[in-house]
């Protein structure tokens, strides 16, 4: 699943070098996360509030995300996210924060296209256009809103869609960890984070039976589920500071598929359960 505010995720390997658990290199080899294959879907998200921390918490929160991911190795990628949410403080204050995506990555995760949107009260807060290639020297990034600027990052740098299907390889490969550097675009365009990436024991297909909208899908009878909770750190975080800008949890499947939300805004955390999905027709590479 992509940030869930802008949808998506990152940790440092360092943060775990002690840890003593499996880990996936920076790079695992590219047939591993070539083979996994994710499936076009519509997927609607319903948020509520689970718990606040704080007095600065939110009181309530209600919302809803619609994920529409379509495309395949060849044509690229596409995703529409949109997450809708009101957060309510008490004392009467309320608002609503709308977050609008429209992103675009080619099969070889070499070429991104990302444009955004960020709306408090039906106010535009925040405008982000512009698109990410990578080559020898690494990853170019070229910005053309909120304003144009051009620049450089390392060339271990991954985008949203190959994150996920080296998450899927990585759960093949029975590893527990994986940390990669992550570029989705949010922010103003120049947010970078550093992932950390769980990856629990893998879910049988009649045990915690989901009881969402998963329920009678046919493409998803009999395929096990990973238990995932990727945390977001930024990439400029002082050495020592081990807190997450955010994390996610929830259930993967083998397709890309996820359910069962838990979104940690360390203020407050919120769960996302799937209402509708609609798996859509793949198209077989020409």
């Amino acid at each position: 699943m992509r940030r869930v505010s802008r949808a998506i995720l990152i940790f440092f390997c360092a943060f775990l070098g002690a840890a003593g658990l499996a880990s996936v290199p920076a790079k695992p080899a590219e047939t591993d996360a070539d083979a996994v294959r994710l499936v076009p879907h519509r997927a609607v998200y319903d948020l509520q509030l689970k718990q606040s921390r704080y007095r600065r918490g939110a009181e309530t929160v209600s919302g809803r995300i619609l994920y529409d991911f379509s495309g395949n190795s060849c044509e690229g990628y596409a995703l529409q996210f949109r997450q809708v949410s009101k957060l309510d403080s008490g004392a009467g204050k309320a608002a609503v924060n709308d977050q609008r995506s429209v992103t675009w990555e080619n099969g070889a995760a070499t070429s991104y296209r990302f444009n955004s949107q960020s709306l408090l009260d039906e106010q535009q807060v925040e405008s982000v256009d512009g698109e990410a290639e990578r080559g020898q020297g690494g990853v170019a990034v070229n910005l053309t809103k909120p304003a144009r600027k051009n620049f450089q990052m390392d060339s271990g740098m991954v985008f949203p869609t190959e994150h996920m299907r080296r998450i899927i390889a990585a759960a093949h490969a029975g590893k527990t960890i994986l940390t990669l550097p992550v570029y989705d675009g949010s922010e103003n365009g120049e947010k970078i984070f550093n992932t950390l990436t769980v990856i629990g024991r893998p879910i049988p297909p009649n045990e915690r039976v989901p009881t969402d909208a998963a329920v009678g899908q046919a493409a998803l009878a009999g395929m096990a589920r990973w238990p995932v909770t990727i945390s977001y750190y930024d990439v400029n975080a002082k050495a020592g500071e081990q807190t997450p800008d955010y994390s996610i949890s929830f259930e993967l499947y083998d397709n890309g598929i996820s359910r069962a939300l838990l979104l940690d805004y360390n203020d407050f955390v919120m769960t996302g359960e799937m209402t509708s999905l609609e798996i859509k027709e793949a198209k077989p590479c020409r």
